[in-house]
């Protein structure tokens, strides 16, 4: 079992806590976090192994967890992989795109390795259907939550449409050529509602909108293929699959059948992928602990994490030159 301290305690932080702590893969050490009054209160409800500094957790421990705000990432990931710890960095990266680069960079250095907490990616409708996204042409995705301040210090673009942004660089296979996009401020200093258009250079569009001030809250993503349209539903975890083949000579009385202009006929038929329940915060955790062990190249690289981070801000600054 690998030796593991979190940084940070506030509401993600005492979830990565409790999940570590059940966890048959790690022996949760303890925590860190800088306000005394939080991190006594954690301490005392949970009985979790209060630190009181980060250098103290990080020579305890052979990975670190940073669940810290964004704008410590970076600091925090320098001291502990130059201590020659493995690494588990909460979504963004880091606050900027420069900050990550040195973080891959140490991470080469020190021959250590570090996984993004990017969770869709673990979302289990997401996993059902993975395989069967393939070459996708075009790509729309809705990311829409209720107002929450908790949220609002960053840009809703770092805030939420991250994660549609990681789950669509995973699944298209080409770079990217071009971005536009727009966003308005509403009740925050940076957007609070955005939309962006991602070009990519086998000819793939993405269209991405996200808002943290909706009515209800939405997290849908459509692909659609050649003879194949997907659908994920990351908040209430299903998703669809409709194919299209050659219709048969004779069709039954079921059958969908739909035919063009040319008169060529395509029958219409449903997947129902199987959809295994699980805890996507843990699994991430968990293949993070496999990839140490084994040696193997994390799920959700740092260099991920990186593109990731450099495609928000090119939207950012789409905003910024407007």
């Amino acid at each position: 079992m690998l030796k593991v301290g979190v940084l940070g305690a506030g509401h993600l932080g005492k979830i990565h806590l409790r999940l570590l702590n059940q966890s048959q893969k790690y022996e949760l050490v303890g925590f860190y976090d800088p306000n005394s009054a939080n991190a006594d209160k954690v301490a005392k409800e949970h009985g979790y192994r209060k630190f009181d500094s980060i250098e103290e957790l990080i020579n305890a421990v052979d990975v670190v967890d940073i669940v810290t705000p964004t704008l410590s990432h970076h600091d925090c990931a320098k001291e502990a992989i130059t201590a020659g710890k493995h690494v588990f960095v909460e979504k963004p990266i880091s606050n900027t795109v420069e900050e990550a680069e040195e973080i891959i960079a140490l991470a080469k250095q020190h021959n250590v390795k570090g996984q993004v907490g990017h969770v869709e990616r673990f979302n289990p409708a997401f996993m059902a259907t993975r395989e069967k996204i393939a070459n996708p042409m075009f790509i729309e995705t809705h990311r829409l939550a209720e107002f929450n301040p908790r949220g609002t210090d960053v840009p809703v673009v770092l805030d939420l449409m991250i994660h549609d942004i990681d789950v669509i660089l995973s699944v298209v296979k080409s770079k990217v050529k071009d971005v536009k996009a727009s966003g308005v401020s509403v009740i925050s200093d940076t957007p609070d509602i955005a939309n962006a258009r991602i070009e990519f250079e086998n000819g793939c569009v993405a269209n991405l909108t996200a808002s943290r001030i909706s009515l209800k809250n939405m997290r849908k993503s459509r692909f659609f293929q050649k003879d194949a349209y997907i659908s994920v539903d990351f908040l209430d975890k299903m998703c669809e699959v409709v194919k299209m083949k050659d219709a048969p000579e004779e069709p039954g009385d079921f059958d969908m059948i739909l035919q063009n202009a040319e008169g060529l006929k395509k029958q219409i038929y449903f997947e129902n992928p199987e959809i295994v329940a699980n805890n996507a915060i843990l699994d991430e955790l968990e293949t993070f602990a496999d990839a140490i062990n084994n040696n193997t190249t994390p799920i959700v690289t740092l260099e991920d994490g990186t593109e990731a981070l450099r495609i928000a801000y090119r939207i950012i600054d789409c905003f910024e030159n407007k």
